[in-house]
């Protein structure tokens, strides 16, 4: 297969396995963010509540941060192309299943389960197939750009989807929607070649998996039960804190011993790397967050619907398109770590225009300017960040990196939801609102502060060697 032109550009047989890995991640991010303009429509139809939908969507969020690095892991034993294809067919039984869903019950299997187990397949492969495939370093980091970009779109852009296709059919037909998509992937992936051949032999860390798995599953459940008892909220997130622990001296001890485990250790000894996470992280955690909270007091406060709900986030993927589609040409002038500053900057910018000219307005367009900083800042950053944590280690750790790259910002993802669904839930009103964007920027500030702490050098994109 041709890599690529003296241009460092993919060539056409690598542009058609690009689109595929592209798709997946826009449709497995759109998944994560299109109910938040469903919330009314789903929960009058289910018969259940705001806080109901909103623990569906959490669920499937943290069910991908959870099995993201087993995931990532078995496409070792098995291979990248199989796993890809099995967590698609997956997540398309799991999207058919959602749409026809009689109940919250049968929703959370659907959604939350078998789709978030899919996406925990799928995904891994996507940013292995990707480094592997994508040798040369102009056009890996075009093609981590790319997914990246799709990423964010997905995200941004799925409550104005959700929302047409809401308005127009139902909210089950936006699950349909989900299917088909799966369908094309599915067929355009025969184009994609695995590099490596798979290792049936290959141990895998069963222990290692169930560990991580536990430990992140009570983190989160610990957040979202603090609208409901104190002492359960710390309760479970002290367990989830002690597993978290246990999973760390195991792992170390496995790799000590000479045995196969789940991570290595060295993943953890990457200082760049452990920043750039962090970055990843809170990225993910601000973006999902946001769009619950805007989405939910705009159905549940204003009394909007699925589409005038969906055109207000328009604002928001607008920003993020813009600079997804300039990240090459900013990545060209500055630095991957100033990129990271800026983004965040811009992005905590948009949440204080957000508080201040929807408090002051009950007009829908009060809403435009901060969504728009908001998705302008992250698109801008996402993938630099990407960048960062990949290009820190060698094709040896791909496997594993991007297990733990994906679960870190699908661990993210999930708290953003449980934060501000929790903050809304105790009260959904104008002051709740406020409160749960003042605490996302706050947890910004976290990810300004990270990213300062990267180093002003760092290797060149998407770098092959450690």
């Amino acid at each position: 297969m041709a890599r690529s032109d003296v241009s460092g550009r993919p060539s056409t047989a690598l542009r058609r396995v690009l689109l595929p890995l592209a798709l997946a991640q826009f449709i497995c991010s759109f998944a994560g963010s299109n109910m938040n303009v469903m919330i009314n429509d789903i929960s009058t139809d289910l018969d259940t509540t705001v806080q109901g939908v909103q623990v569906a969507i959490t669920l499937f969020l943290l069910v991908m941060a959870a099995l993201m690095i087993p995931g990532g892991k078995l496409t070792e034993r098995y291979g990248r192309k199989r796993c890809f294809v099995v967590g698609l067919t997956v997540y398309g039984v799991g999207a058919l299943l959602s749409a026809v869903s009689p109940g919250l019950g049968t929703l959370i299997l659907g959604n939350s389960i078998l789709e978030g187990v899919g996406t925990a397949l799928l995904i891994p492969p996507v940013y292995i197939l990707t480094t592997l495939l994508f040798t040369e370093v102009t056009s890996r980091a075009r093609a981590f750009g790319a997914i990246s970009a799709m990423g964010g779109v997905g995200a941004a852009a799925g409550p104005l989807i959700g929302g047409l296709i809401t308005s127009a059919i139902s909210w089950r037909a936006a699950f349909v929607f989900q299917a088909l998509v799966i369908a094309v992937i599915v067929l355009l992936s025969r184009n994609i070649t695995d590099p490596l051949p798979a290792n049936p032999e290959k141990p895998f860390d069963t222990v290692g998996a169930t560990l991580s798995a536990v430990g992140l599953v009570l983190v989160v459940l610990g957040i979202l039960a603090a609208d409901n008892n104190a002492w359960l909220m710390v309760g479970l997130l002290v367990a989830g804190g002690l597993v978290l622990v246990w999973f760390f001296l195991w792992i170390r001890a496995r790799e000590r011993a000479g045995k196969e485990a789940l991570l290595s250790i060295r993943l953890f000894h990457n200082r760049t790397s452990n920043l750039g996470l962090v970055t990843q992280n809170i990225q993910w955690l601000m973006l999902l967050g946001v769009s619950f909270t805007v989405a939910a007091y705009l159905q549940a406060v204003r009394g909007y619907d699925a589409i005038q709900t969906g055109v207000i986030f328009t604002a928001a993927t607008v920003g993020l398109l813009l600079s997804s589609l300039g990240a090459e040409r900013f990545a060209k002038r500055r630095a991957q770590r100033t990129l990271i500053m800026l983004g965040f900057v811009v992005t905590i910018a948009g949440v204080g225009v957000l508080i201040a000219m929807v408090g002051g307005s009950s007009s829908p367009w009060a809403f435009a300017p901060g969504l728009f900083l908001i998705g302008f800042g992250l698109g801008g950053m996402l993938t630099p960040s990407v960048n960062v944590v990949q290009s820190s280690f060698g094709d040896e750790l791909q496997g594993e990196i991007s297990g733990l790259s994906r679960s870190v910002s699908n661990l993210g993802s999930s708290l953003g939801t449980a934060i501000a669904g929790t903050i809304l839930v105790a009260g959904l009103t104008e002051h709740a609102e406020a409160a749960a964007l003042v605490v996302l920027a706050a947890v910004g500030v976290l990810g300004l502060v990270a990213a300062a702490l990267l180093p002003r050098r760092h290797a060149e994109p998407a770098a092959t060697t450690a």
